[in-house]
């Protein structure tokens, strides 16, 4: 048991320069920070982040969200007691008391949530990755960066429809060595998109992965290809996709501008992960297109 002292947030700005909640959480005897991120593109099924709409901040303001959690979320758990992880979700799901979490807002209650997860890892002094590791009930794993590198979709300005293009540095047990095999990776990407396309192709997109002018998934796979073999780590680094397929879910059942059916599309998945190193695939298909799921 470890007893809430304070829960108090504030707006701060994102890496899209958008505003969002930053939550702080103090314990008895930990503290935890946590900054909730806000996604570009966002299903009509996910939990909703309360928005302040108006001019300000072009309507994205999180002032309503922020006094949610200095009010509401605040009264309901300074002083209390609570045990777990667990138990504090579910003091804040019931809170809300609506499905969708309109009522406070998704951005509240995870701010307070992921805040509170570093506080209780604090509190115990372990890391966080072995923290919910041992909330969840199962062994410990060194987290594994997922980096994205190529843009695509609402994230970018290019024709590229797939969205985000990550690479994965697997094969490796020592965290600082994946994530210099991402910087180094990620250098040698852009000479190669400098080289093939100009200078002016290695602008980056809404996420920080570089947006060049390729026109399908197997263009952009190719590209990884010959960067991380330029790196020196072929076969240490696997891919991932997240296509974001919602967006280019045409209304009659087809997707991308080529107007594919479902199962051709699911093929060129197939052929995709055939070809190239791809152990994540997001979003394969829309968000209601049940039957290709």
């Amino acid at each position: 048991m470890v007893k809430i002292k304070l829960v108090e947030a504030r707006q701060v700005l994102d890496s899209r320069g958008n505003p969002t909640v930053e939550a702080d959480v103090r314990l008895s005897n930990g503290f935890g920070r946590a900054i909730v991120p806000s996604r570009a593109s966002t299903g009509v099924h996910e939990a909703v982040e309360k928005r302040d709409g108006g001019k300000a901040f072009h309507g994205k303001g999180v002032s309503k969200a922020v006094l949610a959690v200095n009010t509401v979320i605040a009264a309901e758990l300074v002083g209390k007691n609570v045990s777990s992880l667990e138990e504090l979700d579910t003091l804040l799901i019931d809170l809300d008391g609506a499905p969708q979490k309109v009522r406070l807002g998704v951005n509240a209650i995870l701010a307070v949530s992921m805040a509170f997860a570093r506080a209780h890892a604090d509190s115990k002094n372990t890391p966080l990755y072995r923290y919910l590791a041992d909330q969840a009930g199962t062994t410990p794993a060194l987290p594994l960066p997922f980096a994205n590198v190529i843009n695509g979709g609402v994230h970018a300005g290019n024709d590229l429809e797939m969205q985000e293009f990550m690479i994965v540095p697997y094969k490796t047990r020592s965290f600082s060595k994946a994530v210099r095999m991402v910087v180094e990776t990620y250098h040698e990407l852009k000479g190669i998109i400098a080289s093939k396309y100009g200078t002016d192709a290695t602008g980056v997109g809404d996420e920080g992965g570089f947006a060049p002018p390729v026109k399908d998934a197997s263009e952009a796979l190719k590209l990884l290809s010959q960067a991380v073999k330029k790196a020196g780590c072929d076969g240490k680094i696997a891919f991932a996709m997240d296509p974001a397929s919602s967006e280019f879910y045409n209304a009659d059942g087809t997707y991308t501008s080529k107007r594919w059916s479902a199962s051709k599309l699911k093929s060129y998945y197939g052929r995709l992960a055939r070809q190239y190193p791809l152990i994540s695939l997001e979003d394969p298909f829309d968000q209601d297109d049940f039957d290709s799921w």
